[in-house]
């Protein structure tokens, strides 16, 4: 048996870094806080989920301040020297992202241009943030009713209520995407990926 062991190669490692320890805890915790801003709103708008909790109050008092905190990673991560590299790839784009979009419409097979981020996940970055920001913007305008007035408080309502329903939709297609993609999924866990993966899904990465 030892002899076995001798004679089997050992392979060389082909795994390549692709997020920080800090990357990776921004990921994980805003996550979390807009699950929990996810969840929660539907427990007060959907009837019978309201009725398996009752204690509408306390679950307004978690939305808000869910909502309230959801920025603050993100924020905090910016003294990341690595966080901010990559917030500033996300919002870099070139002709391969052109190509990649096209591909991706036409669903055509085979590799797609892509650098350290494709295209598709560039507009879902810049898609979040600025939902994310107005969700911040219009909620704050229904939690201090007393500063805005009542038309504007409408209006905020109205816009919250149906960019929630939008981004709860945009999420599922997010989750679906990372549970078609174990490996993109380790990467987001684990901090590397493999570079087969990596040469495959990102060829224009130089990591």
């Amino acid at each position: 048996m030892n002899r076995r062991l001798e004679e089997r190669p050992v392979r060389a490692d082909t795994r390549v870094p692709r997020f920080t320890a800090a990357e990776r805890w921004i990921h994980r915790t805003t996550a979390a806080l807009m699950g929990i801003c996810v969840v929660t709103a539907a427990f007060l708008y959907l009837p019978a989920l309201a009725e398996l909790v009752g204690r509408r109050a306390l679950v307004v008092t978690v939305h808000q301040w869910a909502g309230l905190l959801l920025p603050l990673p993100v924020l905090a991560g910016l003294a990341s020297r690595a966080f901010r590299a990559d917030v500033g790839r996300l919002n870099r784009w070139g002709p391969h992202d052109r190509l990649w979009l096209r591909a991706a419409r036409r669903r055509t097979p085979g590799p797609r241009p892509a650098a350290k981020f494709n295209a598709g996940q560039k507009l879902y970055a810049a898609w979040i943030a600025g939902a994310t920001l107005v969700m911040l913007a219009t909620g704050l305008m229904m939690w201090f009713t007393h500063l805005t007035p009542l038309m504007w408080r409408t209006s905020a309502t109205f816009v919250h209520d149906w960019l929630a329903l939008t981004i709860g939709i945009v999420l599922a297609g997010h989750i679906g995407m990372a549970l078609g993609d174990p490996e993109a999924r380790r990467g987001l866990r684990t901090g590397s990926v493999s570079r087969e993966w990596a040469d495959s899904e990102h060829p224009l990465w130089r990591p």
